[in-house]
């Protein structure tokens, strides 16, 4: 065997059978690559987006909860329908998103911050209760019980609602970058298909003077092919997805953040009326998150959009619920807070909700649209990857069998 391997017919034939399992090798470790993708794809559309979507829901509508019981309190006494329903809505919200994100949870982690969640949101509930029947019986103790809700919304329950929507946030991006991300080790498995099949060539060269075999030309031109398709293939799936800074998953993740920081700022606006007390931190603290908030919708949606234009008349409307209050007029600041004339804080909050939620559920749409997208561009790449590359195996055998019966 040793003898007839260093003879012509011996390694030509030992090339002829690398080449072909090269080729082999290279069309299944492609097709599984390139395979594994649209299984991705599959699972973002179906568990990840989802369950990202309701860490997002989770979040927003806890906040929500906080920003209407404080606007409840205010009402004094019997509150009105709307802001009920409006703060109940939110808590069922809430408990669907937490249904929805339990029945997801795989890891440690994420299991320990819904049950912390789960365990604190009830005390939440009790609390505003709470604070409710001492209102309406115009006990001072209500106010007591309401900025201790609040606390342990803003310090406890909110903080591992943020925490869990970072992780599924993170989760979604690394799902959309192994989509988008080139398969490298089937691109170097096709290079080394390239490599053999030009030593191949110069094997042949040397061994039988033949400058050029259709069969080793046949297989390097399927390889090349191979290399376009999966390079076009995934560079339209990264188009589509776009993970950048101003990409649809920025974008959705920066107006759920939005959605919070309005949430937060208005649950300031009316915590502070609720405790009479000196304006300096509440301000502070409403400021900051007005601050973040006007960066976020500049660059998002845009100075003319009409959440712009709602949160400009919101802080103008606070300025004046501000400005009452430090007027010792106690009533009129109320009554700018959660009044429903044209312009009251409480019409221009809801006005600025409502456009955030809006463009929030477009954008989402158009991440699961794009995710879908990429998908569409990789579906026939296994497929068609793993039919040039066994063509590219069998136009090898093909094109060395002649060479080989010259010395048979």
């Amino acid at each position: 065997m040793r003898r007839f391997a260093r003879t012509a017919p011996g390694a030509i034939g030992a090339m002829g059978v690398a080449l072909m399992a090269l080729c082999l090798v290279s069309g299944l470790v492609c097709a599984n690559q390139l395979s594994d993708k649209l299984t991705r794809r599959d699972t973002v559309l179906a568990h990840t987006e989802p369950l990202a979507y309701a860490a997002q829901r989770l979040y927003g509508a806890l906040s929500a909860a906080d920003a209407a019981a404080t606007t409840a309190f205010l009402s004094g006494g019997i509150e009105s329908t709307e802001v009920r329903t409006r703060y109940l809505d939110s808590l069922t919200e809430a408990a669907a998103a937490l249904a929805e994100a339990t029945s997801g949870a795989s890891d440690t982690t994420t299991r320990e911050l819904l049950a912390e969640i789960a365990a604190e949101l009830p005390r939440y509930t009790g609390l505003v209760e709470s604070a409710r029947a001492n209102n309406r019986q115009n006990l001072p103790v209500g106010a007591a019980y309401l900025r201790q809700a609040s606390a342990l919304m803003q310090d406890t329950v909110l903080p591992n609602a943020r925490e869990l929507h970072t992780i599924r946030m993170d989760q979604l991006r690394a799902e959309q970058r192994a989509i988008e991300s080139l398969p490298w080790f089937t691109v170097i498995l096709l290079l080394l298909t390239l490599a053999a099949c030009g030593y191949g060539s110069y094997e042949l060269l040397r061994r039988t003077n033949r400058r050029f075999n259709l069969g080793i030309g046949v297989a390097a031109g399927a390889t090349v092919l191979a290399l376009l398709w999966i390079a076009a293939a995934t560079l339209a799936a990264a188009t589509s997805i776009d993970t950048g800074p101003g990409g649809t998953t920025a974008r959705f993740d920066a107006l759920a953040q939005a959605r919070i920081l309005a949430q937060q700022a208005r649950t300031e606006e009316t915590l502070q009326l609720v405790t009479r007390s000196n304006l300096t931190d509440s301000d502070t603290r409403f400021a900051d998150h007005t601050g973040k908030l006007s960066d976020t919708l500049e660059s998002v949606v845009g100075s003319d959009s009409t959440a712009a234009r709602a949160f400009s008349s919101w802080t103008d409307g606070h300025r004046k619920q501000v400005s009452a209050y430090q007027g010792n007029d106690y009533r009129a600041a109320v009554q700018q807070s959660i009044g429903t004339g044209a312009g009251a804080s409480a019409a221009a909050f809801d006005t600025l909700d409502d456009a955030v939620t809006a463009e929030l559920e477009d954008v989402r749409t158009r991440l699961r649209d794009s995710v879908d997208a990429a998908g569409d561009a990789l579906t026939l790449s296994p497929f068609g990857t793993l039919v040039l590359l066994f063509g590219a195996a069998a136009a090898t055998g093909i094109g060395l069998w002649p060479r080989l019966k010259e010395f048979l």
